[in-house]
């Protein structure tokens, strides 16, 4: 009779030193699939109309600045017309060199939303971190269907801030 003789004498097994790498591939396959059916969900095209707010208006300051954005991505410094080039500049004479000032942002219903940042990184190149962004003021009690449909009645054009940005 044949017998094997082993080289160890106790009845330990032997270590394997290899990673069981089966069970990572099938919670990585899992993560996939996941992803796989989640990744569609994730983008959205939504078609969004942004103007007015029914958020109580944000008491002013005694003398507000009113930074506004044409139509015609012109810019205008409460009713005075600003070149770019010069923006700077004459921000900084009307606020006295106070970069503390808030600025009112308003902007045209028509002005893309790139436009609209370019300003704000404009104000933000300037050094003015506190802007407010101006909507006109919707009925309130009207109802989810006409938010933002149509400005406030009796001919009311207060401005009301929507947000803030800086601090």
């Amino acid at each position: 009779m044949a017998q094997r003789i082993r080289e160890t004498a106790g009845d330990d097994l032997e270590e394997s030193h290899e990673i069981n790498v089966t069970p990572f591939i099938d919670v990585i396959l899992v993560l996939l699939i996941i992803f796989m059916v989640a990744a569609p969900l994730a983008t959205v095209d939504v078609n969004v109309d942004l103007p007015g707010s029914a958020a109580t208006p944000a008491p002013r300051p005694a003398t507000p600045l009113f930074l506004t954005l044409k139509s015609d991505l012109t810019l205008a410094i409460g009713n005075d017309s600003v070149p770019r080039p010069s923006f700077g500049a004459v921000l900084d004479s009307r606020t006295k060199g106070d970069k503390q000032t808030r600025i009112f942002l308003r902007a045209d219903k028509m002005v893309g939303y790139g436009e609209l940042m370019e300003v704000m990184n404009l104000l933000r190149a300037a050094g003015y971190l506190k802007v407010a962004l101006v909507g006109l003021e919707t009925v309130p009690g009207a109802g989810a269907a006409a938010a933002g449909a149509a400005p406030a009645l009796g001919g009311s054009s207060s401005p009301a801030t929507g947000g803030s940005t800086g601090q």
